[in-house]
């Protein structure tokens, strides 16, 4: 009996140890069928995968295409969409294109200065023989000036010319100073919004106060002739020596230039007078009517105030 019933028990064991034996290997067939699967899969994917990356590269269209067919694209824009009308305010007027901006008259003429300015300044940076740069600085502080003070910046700059050949640090025996030949001691009520007298040398002051000066004497004077004469201080005279000549003959050739046209540089009038030879670039009027014409020298200067 006992033994029967110990054959009994090793027979269970057995077909139940069998049992267990079978499922582990069906389970592991399973498991190892899967991984074979996914494996192949994903070799598919990937190969898939660089094909189309492939086919995008030889045709970029193709990447819209393939966005345009994939359904995140419209969930993520709806998304996008609802988040900006979030954020701005409900009253939010819709905003149109700015339309394109018609050029205007103003415009034109800016444009027309600008262009006028770089004539100037190449044509006298050539004939003084002053640098580029500096004879661009000292062309628009002329414009400048002129522009607040309502006068011809080719007269300013006529002025200049003759007066010092555009060397800031002109001076004269007697005292005239600058580009323009102001005389500081005179006019020293003049400078004091630029710093003093010693502004003189400064060619920003030494311009703004030489136009006031002449802009004065224009007025004054009915004419730009008749300016130019009480300028040199020669209005007490007949003749001013033949700097108002001079002057306009200078004019002249920068309205040409500043028209386009081609002037020469090099004429009897461009050579720039020496400031030790100057002896007054900015006189007064003689305060005496009966001042004589000695009293200039051969430039049409005054010999002292």
């Amino acid at each position: 009996m006992l033994n029967r019933c110990i054959r009994v028990t090793f027979d269970f064991t057995r077909r139940k140890a069998s049992q267990s034996a079978a499922w582990a290997v069906f389970a592991g067939d399973t498991v190892r069928g899967f991984v074979t699967t996914a494996h192949h899969t994903l070799m598919i994917l990937g190969i898939i995968a660089i094909a189309a990356l492939s086919a995008m590269f030889v045709k970029p269209e193709l990447a819209d295409q393939l966005l345009a067919l994939s359904p995140f694209i419209e969930a993520d824009t709806a998304e996008a969409e609802d988040t900006v009308a979030a954020a701005e305010p409900a009253e939010t007027p819709v905003q149109t294109a700015a339309p394109s901006k018609v050029p205007s008259e103003d415009d034109s003429k800016l444009a027309a200065n600008s262009r006028q300015q770089q004539w100037v300044t190449s044509w006298l940076s050539k004939r003084y023989r002053v640098a580029s740069d500096a004879t661009h600085m000292l062309v628009s502080t002329a414009y400048m000036t002129a522009k607040d003070i309502k006068l011809d910046p080719l007269l300013i700059l006529s002025v200049m010319a003759i007066e010092s050949g555009f060397n800031p640090f002109a001076e004269s025996p007697v005292g005239a100073q600058g580009l323009m030949q102001v005389m500081s001691k005179v006019h020293h009520d003049k400078f004091q919004e630029l710093g003093g007298v010693k502004a003189a040398l400064n060619p920003a002051a030494n311009i703004r106060v030489g136009s006031l000066i002449l802009k004065d004497y224009v007025t004054r004077g009915g004419s730009i002739e008749a300016g130019l004469k009480l300028y040199v201080g020669a209005g007490a005279f007949d003749s001013d020596s033949g700097y108002g000549a001079r002057v306009l003959a200078e004019y002249r050739r920068l309205k040409d230039v500043s028209m386009g046209k081609k002037v020469p540089v090099s004429t009897v009038a461009a050579k720039p007078r020496q400031p030790e030879i100057k002896t007054n670039g900015n006189a007064e009027e003689p305060t005496s009517a009966s001042a004589s014409k000695d009293s200039f020298t051969k430039d049409g200067k005054l010999a002292a105030l």
